[in-house]
């Protein structure tokens, strides 16, 4: 029983541990960039509302594969597009028509009761969902993002590795003060030393 909570109490910190690295990584490489977050040519972007779910839960990171012909969609493709007020949107493609030549998509989002009401043109499509969501570790990268997050992800690894230090270097001083304190014992059988 011991063992197994030791195996699961590593496997959780292993876990946390690689979810930390992957949203201080995103978001060192967006503010390095000054831009999204891309990985290996797919943008990672934070999903802020409920309107995909079950399938895209609020507070999800997902990946959207941008550029190509924006002409090219179906429907059931889930697109990420530019709304009027320029926020990003991701939802699945109902209808495609054509207006003046150019393709437009109806899109509504699985947990809406109705397709949005204003058709989408193909110049304002960033990209098509790629299909990977991770839950949950948008509201980290969100927060990362935040001017108290930024430096709350400079400080506290610094931070903790200091404490760290300190623990490590105070353990070792106690493991010499009891050496030192313990009585020497004499060798029983003298004789086996010859």
């Amino acid at each position: 029983m011991k063992l197994m909570k030791s195996i699961m109490s590593k496997a959780v910190t292993l876990l946390l541990l690689v979810v930390f690295l992957l949203v201080a990584f995103s978001v060192i490489v967006s503010k390095a960039s000054g831009g999204e977050p891309k990985l290996l040519g797919y943008e990672i972007k934070i999903v802020l509302s409920g309107s995909m779910e079950p399938g895209i839960h609020t507070g999800s990171i997902i990946t959207i594969k941008p550029g190509g012909d924006m002409n090219r969609f179906n429907v059931g493709d889930v697109v990420t597009y530019k709304d009027s007020e320029e926020r990003l949107i991701t939802h699945r493609v109902a209808a495609v028509d054509t207006k003046d030549g150019q393709k437009v998509y109806t899109t509504k989002g699985d947990n809406n009761p109705s397709a949005d009401t204003a058709p989408v043109p193909a110049n304002r499509i960033v990209g098509q969902y790629s299909g990977l969501t991770i839950p949950y570790v948008g509201y980290g990268m969100n927060f990362a993002n935040s001017k108290i997050g930024g430096l709350m992800l400079l400080l506290v690894p610094g931070l903790l590795l200091i404490l760290y230090s300190i623990i490590t270097i105070l353990k070792a001083f106690a493991e010499l003060e009891k050496k030192k304190n313990e009585p020497s014992t004499p060798n029983p059988n003298p004789e086996a030393l010859s």
